[in-house]
């Protein structure tokens, strides 16, 4: 079958390197793979075409790249069903620097996953024999495991987009791997020195929770999942003074009070009502919302029927005193 695909190129060397589209059509079989295209062009047609490519099996993670808008492995992805409107869309994985075509630099990945220390870090006395884990934390951990740092997490954070220094959903998923391992942390598994980190800007409290990550993982890892059972980690272990903490607090007691968000007193709560100069930081938000139309009701009343909603809060957190 013939396939026509719209690369986006780069070349590095040209006299004013800039990024170009350049159509390819190519014939490959009827179930070969956006991968099996891309090779053709570079052996067939182009040979400075670059790619990184290598066991085609979807284990490796070197063919990561952006297929039609969305990361994913160009070796998993069979052609014909990646053609929209009679083209496949090709570009390099997003959030790092272009290197040549669809080859991007990975340096800023390696370190932050350097940054989280991605190895056990078991506190106190060395034990007289081997650490034991149970099989039910191990087979738990497998799915984080499945990570084969492909980077596909990345190149689609929006967060990463505005925030280069977030730490990312690849690094903050590998570091669940260890603060969820009983080997690493105290006797009791807990992880502080390691969940503190965390806690810091530009960690697990910042991301927005859009989603995409868990999206494009070719493994199912779930890197957005992991993050938030950090989030429940470090508030379990009392790291609990922060803007990320105190926020996921008053939303919840929010909800569960009157059964729907008060948007007007989250704010003061999150960044702390003593916090002067972090309040008036949202005055200009605050002032535009006002122009708008859009300030909240000064007077948060609960909705009808709002004992329902503290229902599903019993249910998940147990009953509580009101």
């Amino acid at each position: 079958m013939d396939v026509t695909l719209r690369v986006k190129r780069f070349d590095p060397e040209a006299a004013e390197p800039e990024p170009y589209w350049q159509d390819f059509t190519v014939n490959i079989e009827d179930n070969g793979t956006v991968l099996d295209a891309l090779i053709k062009i570079r052996e067939d047609i182009d040979g400075s075409f670059s790619l990184r490519c290598s066991c085609r099996s979807s284990i490796c993670g070197s063919c990561a790249m952006r297929i039609n808008g969305h990361a994913g492995l160009a070796c998993k992805i069979q052609a014909p069903t990646a053609i929209v409107n009679g083209v496949i869309t090709v570009e390099p994985a997003g959030n790092m620097p272009v290197v040549k075509d669809l080859v991007v630099d990975f340096d800023s990945f390696w370190d932050k996953i350097m940054e989280i220390e991605p190895y056990l870090k078991p506190e106190g006395p060395e034990p007289e024999a081997e650490y034991i884990a149970s099989n039910e934390s191990m087979l738990h951990l497998s799915g984080v495991t499945s990570c084969i740092m492909c980077g596909a997490c990345v190149s689609d954070c929006t967060v990463m987009e505005v925030d280069p220094t977030f730490l990312g959903p690849a690094a903050l998923a590998k570091a669940y791997r260890f603060t969820a391992d009983p080997r690493d942390g105290d006797e009791n598994g807990v992880s502080k020195d390691r969940l503190e980190e965390l806690t810091k800007p530009s960690g697990m409290w910042d991301c927005t929770r859009c989603m995409e990550c868990v999206t494009v993982c070719p493994k199912g890892v779930a890197p957005m999942d992991r993050i938030m059972a950090l989030r429940d980690q470090a508030m379990a272990a009392g790291f609990t003074n922060t803007n990320g903490a105190r926020h996921t607090e008053a939303f919840s007691e929010s909800v569960e009070h009157s059964g729907w968000l008060d948007e007007l007193r989250l704010v003061p709560k999150s960044v702390g009502i003593t916090n002067l100069s972090a309040l008036a930081g949202y005055a200009p938000i605050a002032i535009q919302a006002l122009t708008h139309g859009k300030m909240p009701p000064i007077i948060h009343k609960k909705i009808e029927k709002a004992g329902n909603v503290r229902k599903l809060f019993d249910k998940i957190e147990g009953p509580k005193r009101h």
